[in-house]
C-alpha cells in the first residue's frame, strides 16, 4: 500500500497533459477494439486458436470485449485507472503473442504493443491529476 501511496505522489507531481491525452486516447482505442470484437464475433473466434474447447473460447469470446469496453471506458475517465489497466495486460499479451505467432498482416500487431506498453505504463503511473480517482482522493 506504501509503494501505492509513493507512486500516486510521484505521478501527481509530475502529471502534464500529454500523459492525458494519452490516457484518453488509450481509452477510446480499447473501447473502439471491443466493439469491433462486437460487430466482427467471427474474426475474434477464429484469433482465439488456442484451444479446441469451445466452452474455453466463448469465454474468452465474452471476456474480451466487455474488458476492453469498460476497461476503456474506466481509463478515459481516470476511474480505478491502475486495475482497468491491469485487466487489459492478459488480453493484450495475448494479442501481441498471436499478432507474433500467426504473423499477422497490417496495424495489428503494433497496435496491440503500443496499447500493451501503455497499459503498463499507466500501471505505474496511474491516472494523474485529470481524473476522477484524483478528484475522489481530495474529498476524502
Amino acid at each position: 500500500m506504501e509503494t501505492i501511496v509513493k507512486l500516486n505522489k510521484w505521478a501527481n507531481s509530475h502529471t502534464n497533459v500529454v500523459t492525458d491525452i494519452l490516457r484518453v486516447a488509450l481509452g477510446v482505442f480499447l473501447i473502439y477494439k471491443g466493439l469491433l470484437f462486437i460487430d466482427q464475433t467471427d474474426y475474434l473466434m477464429s484469433l482465439i486458436t488456442v484451444t479446441d474447447h469451445d466452452m474455453t473460447r466463448m469465454f474468452f469470446g465474452h471476456y474480451i470485449a466487455p474488458v476492453h469496453m469498460v476497461g476503456g471506458l474506466f481509463i478515459v475517465l481516470g476511474f480505478f485507472t491502475r486495475l482497468s489497466a491491469i485487466f487489459q495486460l492478459p488480453i493484450l499479451i495475448g494479442a501481441v503473442i498471436v499478432g507474433l505467432s500467426v504473423g499477422t498482416q497490417g496495424a495489428e500487431l503494433p497496435q496491440a504493443i503500443i496499447a500493451l506498453g501503455l497499459c503498463i505504463f499507466f500501471v505505474f503511473y496511474g491516472s494523474g491529476k485529470h481524473s476522477i480517482d484524483y478528484r475522489m482522493k481530495l474529498n476524502m
